[in-house]
Formats: structure tokens, C-alpha cells, sequence
């Protein structure tokens, strides 16, 4: 099981949390929501849970919860720029369907 960054992905996360003044990478996971079952959650964390599973791609720790993970694997974060906006994007290898209004996802 892995998860990874691309190199823009990573240096955007690396920059945030120098400007942050703390943090220990990225926290990673999935809720449920939508029409079409699933979103993906993205926050700074600060600190690894005792059974969070562990990844680092590009020199940035990863952390995902256990419930997660089966639905995470295999997934790539990239950060991308389109026109004026810019932000997460999630390549998933298992993603069968997502909703017409890009919120959520089902695997």
C-alpha cells in the first residue's frame, strides 16, 4: 500500500508548513458525504496518531487513518494550477465515479 506526492504537490505542503512554524506533513483520509458516497479530507498535521499509517514522498510525511487507507491506496496528490485557481488534486487509481459536482466520489 502506498500513497504519494508529486514533486509540485510536496514543495507546495513544504512551503505552507515553513510558513506555518510547525506541522509534521500531511494528513490524508475520507468521509462520508455526497451523492456519490465518499469525499477526500486534506489537513496539516501536527501529529501522528498511534495507528495512522505512514508514508513520505518528496520529503513529506504522509499520515492516514486506518479507515482510510483501503480507499486512499494507491492514490497520488498533486497540486495543480488551472486558469486563475489552484489547489489539491486527487489521482485514485480506485475511483469508479464521481458526482457532476467534483464534492465526492465512490469507489
Amino acid at each position: 500500500m502506498a500513497v504519494t506526492l508529486t514533486e509540485r504537490a510536496a514543495q507546495h505542503v513544504s512551503d505552507f508548513l515553513a510558513r506555518r512554524g510547525k506541522g509534521l506533513g500531511l494528513r490524508l483520509g475520507v468521509r462520508t458525504t455526497g451523492c456519490s458516497g465518499m469525499a477526500y479530507k486534506l489537513e496539516y498535521a501536527d501529529a501522528a496518531q498511534a495507528d495512522d499509517a505512514t508514508f513520505e514522498s518528496h520529503g513529506v510525511k504522509v499520515f492516514i487513518d486506518p479507515k482510510s487507507l483501503p480507499y486512499l491506496d494507491g492514490t497520488e496528490l498533486d497540486f495543480v494550477r488551472e486558469g486563475l485557481n489552484e489547489g489539491f488534486k486527487f489521482n485514485n487509481p480506485q475511483e469508479k465515479d464521481r458526482c457532476g459536482c467534483g464534492e465526492s466520489f465512490r469507489v
